[in-house]
């Protein structure tokens, strides 16, 4: 990889603010565009008002997701909205553009235009980086929402991947009683082996009544309106997954249920660390590239 780069943050939350601060840190250039004030002046780092010179990047990072649905960039630290497709128009496929969560619609901006957005949440070590803060901040949640302590508490983590494997381990750890619940047999033949019970999530409903707290990783509903009403009706509720989600949020709130659907965990309880593990895999993504 060039020691130097001219780098372009485009859009994104407190994660990409603080990538931004980390790349310029490290001595590139470094401009942001609809990302709000630098949260902290560092040499390098620049923020434009309009994205004129964007064309004259290496590399332009978009944010996770890229999309906020109705062709508009994802930039909820500015002052205005953006449309992503003046932004796509003033570049060309020299340029190495990624993103996080493309999504078709961006995805299909970009063909028009010949270019193609790299995704970086698709990166296994990112999505591990991701896991950690998710637990922890899984973990955060709980605390503050349950009435009792966590050590003691029934526990039930849906979904036997990276994050469940953390999110079931962190739980364990101050105290709690932990299940697990997965469709592969493989993976609740992990669980059972490292301490959890282990149910199979086709037979969800048969045995929810029991648990204080249900942790969802898995983002497709596996938690409608059967599963729910067998749920106690002070049990909480996090919903960990990315769209669509696991709840079936109308059947819970008809229910009485509380559930916490909490996305992008890691921008809000570490956007620091988040930001450090987006830097890391967009350099193993240069590399590759021989950039």
């Amino acid at each position: 990889m060039k020691h130097e780069l001219n780098i372009w943050v485009v859009g994104g939350d407190l994660r990409q603010a603080k990538l931004a601060q980390l790349l310029a840190e490290d001595g590139h250039t470094v401009h942001t565009y609809a990302l709000g004030e630098p949260q902290e002046p560092t040499p390098g780092l620049t923020a434009e008002v309009s994205p004129r010179y964007i064309d004259k990047a290496d590399c332009v990072v978009l944010p996770l997701a890229v999309s906020n649905g109705e062709g508009l960039l994802n930039a909820p630290l500015a002052l205005s909205e953006h449309p992503l497709a003046p932004i796509l128009d003033r570049l060309s496929p020299r340029q190495f553009l990624c993103g996080g969560l493309v999504g078709g619609e961006a995805e299909e901006l970009a063909r028009k235009r010949g270019l193609t957005i790299h995704d970086y949440f698709a990166r296994e070590e990112l999505a591990v980086a991701n896991a950690v803060p998710t637990a922890e901040g899984a973990v955060q949640l709980a605390m503050e929402h349950m009435p009792i302590t966590i050590h003691g508490a029934k526990v039930l983590v849906v979904g036997f991947g990276r994050v469940g494997r953390l999110t079931a381990q962190r739980f364990q750890a101050l105290g709690a009683r932990v299940s697990v619940a997965a469709r592969r047999y493989d993976q609740l033949a992990w669980a059972q082996a490292m301490g959890y019970g282990g149910e199979h999530l086709g037979q969800l409903k048969d045995w929810l009544c029991g648990y204080d707290l249900i942790v969802n990783t898995v983002p497709a509903q596996v938690l409608g309106q059967g599963e729910l009403e067998a749920v106690k009706p002070d049990c909480l509720i996090l919903d960990l997954a990315s769209k669509p989600g696991g709840v079936d949020l109308s059947a819970a709130g008809e229910l009485g249920l509380t559930v916490i659907w909490a996305l992008s965990l890691p921008g809000k309880v570490a956007p620091s660390t988040a930001g450090a593990a987006i830097k890391s895999t967009i350099y193993n993504m240069l590399r590759e590239i021989g950039l």
